[in-house]
């Protein structure tokens, strides 16, 4: 996860109150001391940690709180939305940044040299490509030798058409051509990527005004390395003076110490953060909302997020038949192979786990990420080995075949003890998926899984029963015992929301 260092730094902070007898005002120094300590290593600006700290001890008097109230529980939301009001960028509505569709939107990328820029804008069209759109990149940038030849490398690998020029040294006019080519055809995003420099100096500055007046962008995004810290307020601030800017894409974040300081210090530009690139890969880029955000960050999960990922890889048309055949434990070698499908194209492991109320990250191994697709991919591969036969049947007996075991193992080109290794894998699944689905007794379509209508408290505890009945052990123990498991179901009624 991202900042996962000062999550669990935040999560520990918090955690710490529960095993105090009585929480007092000296419980409550002590536990914003640690975040405190905290943010300030994560390079939060101690002006800002210090409103933050303010702004807790101002929102919990603990003189003041009734009785009955659960004073921990209290903190936690102070905590909570003192962090959102320091991340928040304060623009009234960020709806407005969102593209729109039935016409061509046109986006045009700034920033520094190094920060990332040209990964992130094939990173950025591959999103929207996935959300429907047909997106289309433009080089722009003559300054940096090889620019031209990195997008056509990214654009080629995620498959979307690209535009460019060796010979042509003005920036705006290869933005222009490009721009009027894909307008006509009928591309609905066209992403302009342009030059970046060493630093802030004139020439860039009145380059990207040269570009933007060439194509009259609908949204200016600017990228910035999270890896500065504290030193994103200056440069976010210059671009801001200098261009329109309408949102601002992070990238380094993936486990930088100094991510947090780069997120505040953005933030208190009023400048938009959009979305935060995680990794080098093409899947290691997410949408940024402040509230979602500080979600994870405080172990708190984001199960909305969750969903939205769920729904992009699974096609709305085949969710009920999906679920339909888990609920009624007509587990097949076949649906196993889909499902696992579903799951690499999800993203990392780690960022799915982190968006599960309850999940501890720290349980994953380090490098688990490669480990865990590796697995799965050569579990695919055995599948594909079977027969029709094979795979639409759900008598498991037939895979305890040793001959039938030696010829999938020669077939898909493994060892038995991975085929043996499937095998397991499938038992365990088909049995505990059957069994949870249908003790959560939820809804076909997981659509419907963002309404509105809160569960009964009553039947919220029988479905907590039957569930914590039907998971593993094991998997239990991970998401924190049943207080864990009615964090996740409360979340997935509500979107996980702290308040």
């Amino acid at each position: 996860m991202v900042l996962n260092e000062l999550g669990s730094r935040l999560t520990k902070a918090l955690a710490s109150m529960s095993q105090a007898s009585f929480i007092d005002e000296k419980v409550l120094d002590n536990c914003l001391k640690e975040i405190a300590t905290a943010l300030l290593q994560a390079d939060v600006n101690v002006k800002q940690v210090m409103n933050l700290r303010n702004g807790i001890k101002k929102r919990v008097n603990i003189e003041q709180l009734a009785a009955g109230l659960n004073k921990m529980r209290v903190i936690e939301k102070a905590v909570f939305d003192e962090l959102c009001d320091m991340l928040d960028s304060g623009v009234a509505d960020p709806k407005k940044l969102e593209l729109k569709k039935g016409k061509t939107s046109i986006v045009m990328f700034v920033g520094l040299q190094g920060s990332g820029k040209t990964t992130t804008c094939t990173k950025y069209a591959y999103y929207h490509k996935k959300k429907g759109w047909k997106p289309a990149l433009v080089c722009a940038d003559t300054f940096r030798a090889g620019a031209f030849d990195q997008i056509k490398q990214n654009a080629t690998k995620a498959n979307i058409p690209f535009y460019g020029s060796y010979k042509e040294t003005d920036p705006a006019v290869i933005a222009q051509q490009g721009v009027e080519r894909f307008r006509e055809e009928k591309r609905d995003l066209i992403i302009v990527d342009t030059s970046g420099r060493h630093k802030q100096e004139a020439a860039l500055f009145e380059e990207m005004r040269q570009v933007a007046a060439a194509v009259k962008p609908d949204l200016v995004i600017f990228v910035m390395d999270g890896s500065i810290g504290q030193a994103a307020f200056d440069q976010a601030r210059a671009f801001k003076e200098s261009v329109e800017v309408g949102g601002v894409i992070m990238t380094k974040m993936d486990g930088h110490a100094k991510g947090g300081g780069a997120l505040s210090a953005v933030a208190a530009t009023k400048s938009p953060i959009i979305f935060l690139g995680t990794g080098e890969h093409m899947d290691q880029f997410e949408s940024f909302e402040t509230k979602r955000f500080v979600q994870r960050l405080l172990g708190k999960g984001d199960v909305g997020g969750l969903m939205d990922k769920i729904q992009d890889v699974i096609p709305e048309d085949k969710q009920p038949e999906l679920l339909e055949t888990i609920s009624k434990g007509n587990v097949t070698m076949r649906v196993l192979r889909d499902m696992f499908e579903s799951v690499l194209e999800l993203g990392p492991m780690s960022q799915m786990m982190s968006m599960l109320p309850g999940f501890n990250t720290d349980l994953l191994p380090k490098g688990n990420d490669k480990a865990s697709q590796m697995v799965i991919k050569r579990f695919i591969t055995i599948i594909e080995s079977m027969t029709d036969k094979e795979l639409d049947s759900n008598n498991i007996k037939i895979f305890s075949e040793p001959a039938r075991i030696t010829r999938l193992a020669r077939g898909s080109g493994r060892n038995p003890a991975e085929v043996l290794h499937l095998i397991e894998a499938y038992k365990h699944y088909a049995k505990y998926a059957t069994q949870a689905l249908k003790a959560a007794n939820l809804p076909k379509n997981l659509k419907n899984m963002k309404g509105d209508m809160p569960m009964n408290p009553r039947h919220m505890q029988q479905t907590l029963q039957k569930m914590s009945g039907a998971l593993p052990p094991q998997l239990m123990q991970q998401l924190g015992g049943m207080s864990g498991l009615s964090s996740l179901m409360k979340g997935l009624e509500g979107k996980g929301g702290l308040g």
